[in-house]
């Protein structure tokens, strides 16, 4: 009868805890927590973890030791293992000569031939992490961005592979996207979360530009315009991204779209005269995502279209000339071209309305990169339009013609680079280096076949260090929930040294992150040295036993593959053979039905009346059964709330707040809720997503006006009008994440009352990064809060009427929050 737990009521660690006469009494005194506490079948003893060792307490003697063990244990690794770069690269650069080729693989920096047939490893720290390459002007030097305790910093190394690395930059904070100026003097880069720098490329000497929102998680690419005297940048106004010039000599910065949507990935077009860049131009990018994003062109100025008749001119006087002239006359054509700047004009007035869409009306395209050659504009895009599937495509723009967009290669895309080097054109694709020829509009692959060495140990520490930089630079909340992130750091990374498996990693990881007090986190981590797994699958047939008898039938759950027409299985049916093999009465049932993966049919036999019952089935999994039972949940709510209503009051459940349960919700509301008086909106076990908006805008719809044909009958406009009808939400204790966000506004809305218990603090928006393996942490990026300022995730939404549902409530078939929520509307109906 004795009870032992864990809190951390004294010192902030968790300690045992038992009841001594009553009172709350702590038997351990650590300054670190004790874990997964459990009691010996005699309650002499109880076992815990502490420190990621075993600990018993001794009950006789009210004393805690650790428990010396021996493993024999062969940790490999710590030994090296051989990787290959050919369709693993993460990035490269091309040479200014066109005839080297730096690039990236599993962090590890590398350069060869343009052809990839030459390839040499350079001498980078080999504990960290290289992310971006660019080659100097003198075709000799690298500059790039590595890992150090976490964060990119810059360094360069001499590309023959001779001398070692230098570091530019010791800071802690990311410094990203390098980008050249076109005379390869200067870099411009973004640092941390709000400063855009510029680094001479001559001394090596870097000076910020400007302070703005960019973000540090993945923050937008700067870009220098055509003569090298502005930089181009995206920067966040009320979570939306504008696009901005900075004027290098003047320091004047223009906000080019001053929109409360994005704007993003800006380019300049080779002449100066135009930006390229991705908008939905009428969707905000938060919460859900920009969706349907197209490429447009915005001219800079007021600018005509070219004359044929000048063209036509152009004919005749070129015969005029006599060949020796014309010779001459191109080569002082060039070499002024050269020496004459681009003059690039900006003219502030309607900038805006000087915009036009440059790739397809439907689908989304992103990543956009332009080559000019000649006269011909080519925007290169990754585009879903064909069919859904992300394709690299392109919209060649040239004089007198019409526009023509046509796909570049049917590889789907998940990461794609684009590179310029002269007229030299190179594309990476899903880690595989491609030339690009544009006449042609071909693709051929680069092979880049080596073999290099590297050991988990340091891989392992590496994403311990930059996963725990993403989160010190990207929290949502500046002080850390009241946490100390460096001390969490160094009392985590000691057990670094420890770590056997990838799967300690994970754990380790996460535990720290659990010290946050905070949710939607995690650390994800795989590697085929952690594979070995020998699971089971359940098929599922959508019968239900009875409790006295695991092998007789109570009932059929609705919609399943029992519950199909001809099927006739009857409660009492009694369950005899699977797969006409004879079932053992003293057997666990699941043993019948569990096997590695799903079958596709099944045969039951079952006995009635002294008969056999032969039945196929087409089993389902385990997750799809839990559905159709929380589906019968749900029906019979409706059942309920229609007898007690006399079908005044339309019930509408949202299992969670993702895209298809918005489908539901919105076909709910044109068809059932339309036709009737009020409105019970149930989000009692919401799990979350992020269509809250979507939601709330809907239930928010008021009559306006109201429209008639002659002699018919007046209605309203919108069409739907659930403000102008009482509505009820009901929470409970598991209504969290998206859903609490959509309880909350609707009581800042004041669309109707709240039903229910506290929502269940737990709602974060978050982001996350991937690691130099393929691993992702996921991290809280930015917090909601209600109108005055609370922060959900510590108050959660407090209902307007406190209604509890118990246990027993749900055994016995009581519906208290339901019925309360009846009789509210019920009242205000009269």
């Amino acid at each position: 009868g004795t009870i032992y737990f864990a809190s951390d009521e004294v010192n902030g660690e968790y300690n045992l805890y038992t009841f001594k006469e009553n009172v709350k009494t702590g038997i351990t005194t650590f300054d670190t927590s004790i874990g997964w506490p459990q009691v010996s079948a005699n309650g002499n003893k109880v076992v815990f973890t502490k420190d990621y060792q075993i600990f018993v307490y001794d009950v006789s003697f009210n004393k805690a030791q650790k428990v010396t063990i021996t493993i024999n244990n062969n940790n490999t690794l710590s030994k090296d293992l051989d990787f290959k770069t050919n369709g693993n690269i993460s990035f490269f650069s091309i040479s200014p000569d066109t005839k080297k080729l730096a690039f990236i693989s599993r962090g590890e920096l590398f350069v060869s031939d343009v052809k990839g047939k030459f390839i040499k490893k350079l001498n980078t720290n080999s504990n960290e992490r290289v992310k971006e390459v660019k080659w100097l002007k003198d075709n000799r030097t690298l500059i790039y961005n590595q890992t150090a305790a976490g964060y990119t910093n810059l360094f360069t190394i001499a590309a023959d592979g001779t001398g070692k690395e230098k570091r530019l930059t010791n800071e802690a904070r990311n410094n990203a996207n390098i980008i050249l100026d076109h005379e390869m003097g200067n870099a411009a880069y973004i640092s941390g979360r709000d400063e855009l720098r510029l680094l001479d490329l001559k001394i090596f000497k870097s000076t910020t530009l400007l302070k703005d929102e960019f973000w540090a998680l993945r923050p937008p690419a700067p870009q220098f315009s055509p003569d090298d005297s502005y930089i181009l940048y995206s920067a966040f106004r009320n979570f939306e991204l504008d696009i901005f010039t900075y004027h290098i000599p003047t320091k004047e910065i223009i906000n080019l779209t001053k929109t409360g949507v994005t704007e993003s990935n800006p380019t300049w077009s080779s002449d100066g005269k135009y930006i390229y860049f991705e908008s939905n131009l009428t969707q905000p990018r938060f919460p859900r995502g920009t969706g349907d994003a197209h490429i447009y062109r915005m001219a800079l100025d007021t600018y005509d279209t070219p004359f044929e008749t000048e063209k036509f001119a152009a004919l005749f006087k070129e015969e005029e000339k006599k060949d020796a002239d014309k010779e001459k006359d191109k080569k002082e054509k060039a070499k002024d071209s050269v020496k004459e700047k681009i003059k690039i004009t900006i003219n502030k007035n309607g900038l805006m309305d000087r915009i036009e869409r440059i790739s397809p009306e439907f689908g989304s395209q992103s990543n956009t990169y332009l080559i000019t050659k000649d006269e011909t504009t080519y925007v290169y895009y990754l585009s879903n339009h064909d069919e859904g599937n992300l394709n690299v495509w392109r919209t060649i723009i040239k004089p007198f013609e019409e526009y023509k967009t046509e796909k570049v290669d049917d590889q789907k895309i998940r990461e794609s680079q684009l590179e310029t080097a002269k007229e030299a054109y190179y594309v990476l694709i899903n880690g595989t280096l491609h030339t690009m020829e544009l006449d042609g509009n071909k693709l051929e692959k680069i092979e880049t076949e080596t073999t290099f060495r590297k050991n988990l140990v340091s891989e392992f520490n590496q994403m311990f260090y930059e996963a725990w930089a993403g989160f010190e630079s990207n929290f949502y909340d500046k002080d850390f929930h009241g946490e100390n992130w460096e001390k969490l750091r160094d009392k985590y990374a000691q057990f670094l040294p420890y770590i056997t498996k990838r799967s300690q990693l994970s754990m380790l990881f996460n535990d720290m992150l659990g010290e946050l007090n905070t949710s939607h986190f995690g650390f994800r981590t795989s590697g085929k040295e952690d594979d070995t797994y020998y699971g089971s699958r359940t098929s599922e047939t959508g019968i239900v036993y009875a409790d006295d008898n695991p092998y007789k039938v109570a009932r059929v759950v609705s919609k399943s593959p029992a519950n199909i027409s001809g099927k006739d299985i009857k409660p009492g049916d009694v369950l005899t053979h699977v797969n006409g093999q004879e079932i053992d009465a003293e057997t666990n049932r699941e043993v019948y039905f569990s096997n590695p993966s799903l079958d596709k049919e099944m045969q039951l036999t079952f006995k009635r009346n002294g008969k056999d019952h032969v039945v196929d089935i087409h089993p389902i999994a385990t997750g799809t059964l839990r559905g159709l039972l929380y589906d019968e949940w749900v029906a019979h709510n409706q059942a309920y709330v229609d007898k007690k209503s006399a079908h005044k009051i339309a019930y509408v459940h949202m299992k969670n707040m993702g895209g298809s349960e918005l489908d539901n919700f919105m076909r709910e509301m044109v068809s059932e809720a339309y036709r009737k008086d009020a409105l019970i909106l149930d989000l009692r076990n919401n799990t979350g997503g992020n269509v809250h908006d979507a939601v709330l805008q809907f239930l928010s719809q008021k009559p306006y006006s109201q429209w008639k044909y002659r002699e018919g009958k007046l209605s309203s406009q919108p069409n739907f009008t659930p403000a102008a009808k009482p509505i009820i939400i009901l929470v409970n204790e598991q209504t969290l994440s998206d859903a609490e966000v959509t309880s909350a506004g609707f009581k800042e809305l004041g669309l109707g009352k709240v039903i229910g218990t506290e929502t269940y603090r737990w709602i974060i928006f978050t982001s996350g990064a991937g690691l130099v393996d393929g691993s992702f942490y996921r991290l809280p990026s930015w917090g909601c809060y209600t109108l005055n300022g609370d922060n959900l995730e510590f108050t959660g939404v407090t209902p307007d009427i406190y209604v509890k549902e118990d246990f027993k409530d749900r055994l016995t078939g009581n519906e208290p929050q339901l019925d309360k929520a009846i009789s509210e509307i019920l009242k205000d109906l009269e």
